[in-house]
């Protein structure tokens, strides 16, 4: 008789697989393809908490790092401060928006130019100015959007609320994660913590 650490590791894994697919049922079959107005809005709601939480705690970072650390990076090539802090802005003035079916702001222009101009603001103030600009814009839009127009799947992303909700918010969060790493490489402890 072998012991159970002679044996390979597949002959474990490959049933456990079967058994997890079998067992989780996808999406279709579960009938959930679309979302319901209720549901949808449900959703919508817990997406914009959930931004809010990392716009105060982005806003609680720019405003504690000093000005003359906002051009810091930690390494050629690598956004600066304020280009991380500029492309969290992009995200609320843009992205946001898309990831429920609204628009930026009507003179933001074509992304891939505003997104280069914005990003090439550098003064404390007026990042934070458009970080505030940004997030009051990205929230009205995700209050303004009607949750039934959510049900289906979001043009531009060809995703269903879910899964843009998701992606959007993972991203924002990865941000917030870079932003915690970089103010405390220039000595700053992120105001939240103890």
């Amino acid at each position: 008789m072998s012991s159970p650490l002679s044996v390979p590791l597949s002959r474990f894994i490959i049933p456990l697989a079967f058994v997890a697919a079998i067992a989780v049922p996808s999406r279709a079959a579960r009938g959930q393809d679309v979302l319901d107005a209720k549901s949808a809005t449900h959703l919508r709601d817990e997406y914009l908490k959930d931004l809010d939480t990392v716009h105060v705690k982005i806003m609680a970072l720019a405003n504690a790092i000093p000005a003359e650390k906002y051009s810091w990076r930690p390494a050629t090539g690598v956004r600066s401060v304020s280009e991380a802090l500029m492309h969290c802005a992009v995200e609320w003035y843009y992205y946001v928006p898309s990831s429920v079916a609204m628009k930026p702001p009507a003179d933001f222009g074509v992304l891939k130019e505003s997104q280069a101009k914005l990003e090439k603001v550098t003064a404390k103030a007026q990042v934070i100015d458009h970080l505030n600009k940004s997030w009051t814009h990205a929230k009205a839009q995700l209050t303004a959007v009607n949750a039934a127009s959510l049900t289906g799947k979001i043009k531009p992303w060809n995703a269903p609320l879910d899964e843009a909700a998701f992606a959007m918010a993972g991203d924002m969060h990865e941000h917030l994660g870079q932003l915690i790493a970089y103010a405390r490489s220039v000595g700053v402890k992120p105001p939240w913590t103890k």
